[in-house]
């Protein structure tokens, strides 16, 4: 039987450790699915389709991962959906540990056949977080050291199009 795994994140935008989790990852499984899972109520600094489309980028050289995107949904019901057996988190520090074991501990009494898998952020990209990076955009910093270039490229547009403004 294939192992099937699902990461999920609002990916708003993906980083360099985003990445490092999902390719190590894509090692482990036979399929990883890298979910965007936004709240259509909630405006993200890149437009979902954007956020799509810049994963798609970054995740080219990964056969066996798929990007799907999922609004207002549960992460286990999308997973029972396609067949997931893992969910796949990221842990930068101790307090994502906090917050992840606490959804862990929600999503094995949603679907117990559905196991967590957490994976330590390697040490270089401990501390980059989509937040800081959005930050960083909005006043036009240096991110190339932290984003896939699929994002350089999309804020190298956006930038284009504000000295035109």
């Amino acid at each position: 039987m294939a192992k099937i795994g699902l990461m999920m994140g609002s990916f708003d935008p993906v980083t360099n450790g985003h990445l490092d989790i999902i390719a190590r990852a894509s090692r482990l499984f036979d399929k990883l699915y890298v979910g965007i899972f936004y709240n259509r109520d909630k405006k993200g600094f890149f437009s979902v389709e954007e956020r799509k489309q810049m994963l798609e980028e970054a995740l080219a050289a990964f056969p066996n991962v798929t990007v799907i995107m999922a609004h207002d949904s549960l992460a286990v019901a999308i997973a029972k959906r396609l067949g997931v057996g893992y969910l796949v988190r990221g842990i930068r520090n101790a307090k994502d540990l906090e917050y992840e074991a606490d959804l862990a501990f929600y999503n094995h009494h949603l679907a117990a056949e559905i196991e967590s898998v957490f994976l330590l952020t390697a040490p270089q990209w401990q501390h980059i977080s989509s937040s800081r990076i959005r930050e960083l955009i909005a006043f036009q910093a240096d991110i190339a050291d932290f984003v896939p270039k699929s994002v350089m490229t999309k804020v190298e547009e956006i930038n284009d199009k504000k000295q035109w403004l």
